[in-house]
């Protein structure tokens, strides 16, 4: 059987141990340390046990000949532990192979085992011939090699088994892996999704109020094709884009004002109020257009009189809140053709999302306001830069 290198040491343990910017031989050597240094363990532990059960008896084990006797076993094992693994890589024993597999690791186990017995007693037994009256003969090793034949075995399909145990609990981390990587790019799809929706959305508003001015006021559907210009460029330029800063967003949302204020040149007033400290922090991407949106299609379009609409936004704790207040007629309990307020397109999306980028960790709401209006406000947890005071 051919096997490079490469391969047994990718097979051993998984290599799940091994680090990424590492040679081979430096895995292979981590790993066979590892290995060494277990068994090394077991071994003193066990010529600690042997040590103290017969310190009493009639006949005490001296220290050193415990000592020699158990490492001697347990650095035979560290020798073939590796293979051992190999081996249970290579022919894992799973519904589909399992008496095919066994039969090979029952014909493995058995040549393995009269290795290490063989070697364990020939090195022994050469070691304490000063001791031993009785000469040496190959029958003895045979009679060693059957009298532990079944707690050799029984080490063989523990190594067998720790190695089985290893491969499922790596194929459950690697199918945990994937599924997480297929839930984001499904996220993601998700989120572009609702992006894609939005843009047309304002852009088809956007070319309705110019095809209204194009007859009425030609300098006025100028101002808004260029504006309209300037909102797609920076769309674009960010169309990849889920989340932004909240400088970057107020960008957005001026050109969209600056729009709208075209279409309501002597009705519709805004107020910015941006706290400093805010200013670098995250925000979706497009989240603010389609809240002032709502408030201009349903505080500031169905009346005459002149409206307003503030935009606050501050930190609080980890999170920043963002709030736009106008003074339209607010919710309605009762809605009326006179005031059919509803999510649209906009605010759906906007929900949408959230939900996706925020799960349940966001707060989204519209509350009447008591002096008169709506108040939607947005807290959202974001990573916030602190601004420094510039030195005098």
């Amino acid at each position: 059987m051919d096997v490079s290198l490469e391969s047994w040491s990718r097979d051993l343990l998984g290599g799940g141990a091994a680090v990424a910017n590492r040679s081979l031989w430096q895995r292979l050597s981590v790993q066979l340390a590892i290995i060494w240094a277990v068994w090394t363990l077991i071994g003193v532990l066990f010529s600690i046990q042997v040590y103290f059960a017969t310190i009493y008896s009639e006949r005490p084990v001296a220290w050193s000949r415990s000592l020699f006797s158990q490492l001697l076993d347990t650095s035979l094992m560290a020798l073939v532990t590796p293979l051992i693994f190999w081996l249970a890589r290579r022919y894992p024993v799973e519904q589909s192979n399992w008496l095919r597999h066994v039969f090979i690791h029952i014909a493995a186990a058995t040549l393995l085992i009269m290795f290490i017995s063989s070697a364990y007693h020939i090195i022994y037994y050469q070691a304490l011939i000063s001791e031993i009256k009785s000469p040496y003969s190959p029958f003895k090793t045979i009679q060693f090699i059957v009298f532990n034949f079944s707690s050799n075995l029984t080490v063989y399909c523990l190594i067998v088994l720790i190695s089985h145990a290893y491969s499922y609990y790596k194929r459950y981390r690697e199918g945990e892996l994937k599924a997480s990587q297929l839930e984001t790019r499904l996220t993601l799809a998700q989120l572009q999704a609702l992006k894609m929706q939005l843009h047309p959305h304002f852009l088809f508003n956007t070319l309705h109020s110019i095809s209204a001015l194009v007859h009425k006021d030609a300098e006025a559907a100028d101002k808004m094709i260029a504006r309209l210009g300037d909102f797609l460029r920076l769309t674009l330029e960010n169309s990849g884009t889920q989340e932004v800063t909240l400088q970057q967003e107020l960008e957005f949302l001026q050109c969209y004002l600056e729009i709208e204020r075209l279409r309501f040149p002597d009705r519709l007033t805004t107020h910015i109020k941006i706290g400093p400290q805010t200013l670098d922090a995250s925000v979706p991407n497009l989240i603010l257009q389609p809240i002032v949106e709502n408030a201009i299609k349903y505080g500031i379009a169905p009346r005459s009189a002149p409206g307003r609409i503030e935009i606050t936004a501050e930190r609080k704790h980890s999170s920043v809140r963002i709030q736009v207040r106008d003074n339209g007629p607010g919710l309605s309990v009762n809605p009326s053709a006179d005031y059919p307020f509803k999510d649209g397109l906009g605010l759906a999306n906007t929900r949408a999302r959230l939900k996706q980028l925020y799960g349940t960790a966001h707060r989204f709401e519209l509350v009447n306001d008591p002096a008169g209006g709506l108040i939607v406000t947005l807290e959202i947890p974001s990573a916030i830069e602190t601004l420094q005071p510039a030195a005098l």
